[in-house]
């Protein structure tokens, strides 16, 4: 059985303060008890996070972590960091992290390494460009992406493991790849995850969509099998917006 997962990733916005109002709007608003809720802030805004969701059900995430335990980094936080400031999940390899920063497919197995040494459930992001797609080469890029990232990593390991689906040509464009896009990209990435890890693992595997998701196309990528979550950004900066989301189960009855 999966676990449905729906993630609120807000990139650079939100001061502590900011965070802790955003929650206390939020909380109330909440109708679904079935699904996993995480908030991954801006790590200067994570302990304000935390606090806020003190009682609650829902989880605190980091964005990004560096695979070293302590060091000369100056600007990174490490895995033994993040749980020391209360999140349980950790974003590795956003496709702004790769686009902007420099993140690559080894990085992204250094850091998920990392991350499962502490017991921190990894969110490993995957997903193709524009120019990618339009070559044909999707089901390529997915597949080496996984390969890499999954190296050195045994499926006893990896039982924390969360993939997710965010084709780079829809996050923040407003393009949304369609239910089916999603479904199969995700029918890949469980193939390759069965391959690396095990078949076990890649049929519990939770596997999320995230590419301008919204509370207009939330019920129906949701409907999706393959699909058993969400990782939202510019819509998960809104109380309301994101609550929208989040309730899906209710605007779907």
């Amino acid at each position: 059985m999966r676990t449905n997962l729906l993630v609120a990733n807000w990139k650079m916005y939100k001061t502590p303060a900011q965070a802790a109002e955003f929650v206390r709007e939020f909380l109330p608003k909440i109708s679904n008890k079935s699904d996993e809720i995480v908030i991954c802030p801006p790590a200067i805004s994570i302990p304000a996070t935390v606090t806020a969701l003190e009682g609650s059900r829902l989880g605190a995430g980091a964005q990004n972590l560096h695979w070293e335990k302590e060091g000369a980094f100056t600007g990174e936080i490490s895995a033994p960091m993040i749980v020391a400031a209360g999140c349980s999940h950790v974003i590795i390899g956003h496709s702004e992290r790769r686009q902007y920063f420099g993140e690559t497919d080894t990085t992204v197995n250094k850091k998920l390494r990392a991350a499962l040494d502490v017991g921190l459930t990894p969110i490993v992001c995957v997903g193709e460009l524009l120019e990618e797609r339009e070559a044909g080469i999707t089901d390529d890029v997915l597949r080496r992406q996984c390969s890499i990232a999954f190296r050195e990593i045994s499926g006893e390991q990896a039982r924390k493991l969360t993939i997710a689906y965010e084709p780079v040509w829809a996050i923040g464009t407003g393009r949304t790849a369609t239910p089916q896009i999603a479904a199969e990209a995700h029918a890949t990435i469980r193939a390759e995850v069965a391959k690396a890890l095990g078949d076990e693992l890649a049929q519990k595997l939770c596997m999320l969509y995230g590419g301008s998701v919204k509370p207009e196309n939330i019920v129906e990528l949701m409907a999706e099998e393959e699909i058993n979550g969400a990782l939202v950004g510019g819509a998960s900066l809104d109380p309301k917006s994101f609550a929208a989301i989040v309730n899906y189960r209710s605007a779907k009855a």
